[in-house]
């Protein structure tokens, strides 16, 4: 058996053309989605989210081309835009009754919601990222050889064919590695939860190339219109970070208040998977967005 959330019921949501994403929905109260970041599924918000369903109606579906929702071909280089994800994300909710609601993402997922957050603010009330910073400004502040921390970066964004082939000839290394790399507290992430994730990914190599050769092309194209246009975020927003800005030569708060009105920003202590490591951190600053 897959481990699953505990107490969450999991459903099939049709949200585009050929597109239908898995989700654990649980709790009940104003409602808030969560969307997981790479390696990962939905799995990595187990705790989080058995904690906010206490009074929240929680929502975590995989991502599309992840975990057990579909993985649709991407022909023209659109199918994995955020801006199409995003999409998914105010569909699914829509499906489940719910117009308006908060939103969080970690890694992946947080570029997601940055774009929902742009496209969607009438149904985005609120809005946390974890543990990235905005496509156009990732790119503009790696350089150099501090760049090599995001070398996945750079090979999924070349061309069809050769990422594809050689993540797929040494897949449960290459997910693995992040997963090592990027975790303080290893301990977080439990045998069992760590091979659904390999396991997750193993299956879905072309869809996860496809997910990161979009933000080196089409997304980028999407913040450069937005930052043309002066399109921000105008609801609040909550931003957990590692303080990246110190290894790689940047401020972070800066970059995210180009973009956010109402903004908060905090530098954390634990690894990349914040939601496993720290989740009562994770969890707190999510009640506090809620209440402002």
């Amino acid at each position: 058996m897959e481990p699953r959330i505990s107490g969450f019921d999991y459903q099939r949501v049709p949200v585009a053309e050929g597109v239908a994403l898995n989700a654990a929905v649980g709790g009940s109260g104003s409602p808030i989605v969560l969307l997981h970041g790479f390696p990962q599924t939905h799995l990595m918000w187990r705790h989080v989210a058995a904690d906010l369903a206490a009074d929240h109606t929680v929502i975590c579906p995989d991502l599309r081309g992840y975990g057990d929702s579909d993985k649709p071909e991407d022909t023209d280089g659109n199918a994995y835009a955020k801006r199409a994800m995003a999409a998914d994300v105010v569909a699914l909710a829509r499906a489940l009754g719910h117009e308006r609601f908060a939103l969080a993402g970690h890694d992946r997922g947080a570029l997601v919601a940055f774009r929902a957050g742009l496209d969607h603010p009438e149904a985005v009330t609120r809005l946390a990222s974890l543990d990235v910073l905005p496509t156009l400004d990732m790119w503009e502040v790696m350089h150099g050889v501090s760049a090599a921390v995001g070398f996945h970066l750079y090979l999924m964004a070349q061309p069809p064919g050769l990422p594809e082939a050689m993540i797929s000839a040494g897949a449960d290394a290459f997910f693995g590695h992040f997963l090592d790399a990027w975790s303080n507290a290893p301990e977080a992430i439990p045998e069992d939860v760590r091979a659904a994730y390999l396991r997750a990914c193993r299956a879905a190599v072309p869809s996860i190339v496809a997910d990161y050769r979009a933000s080196a092309t089409v997304d980028v194209r999407h913040d450069e219109q937005d930052r043309a246009t002066g399109n921000r975020l105008g609801m609040p927003v909550t931003v957990l970070q590692q303080d990246w800005g110190a290894a790689l030569g940047f401020d972070a708060a800066a970059r995210w208040r180009a973009w956010a009105d109402d903004l908060r920003h905090v530098t954390v202590a634990c690894g990349h998977f914040m939601a496993e490591e720290a989740p009562a951190e994770v969890v707190g600053e999510l009640r506090a967005l809620m209440a402002r």
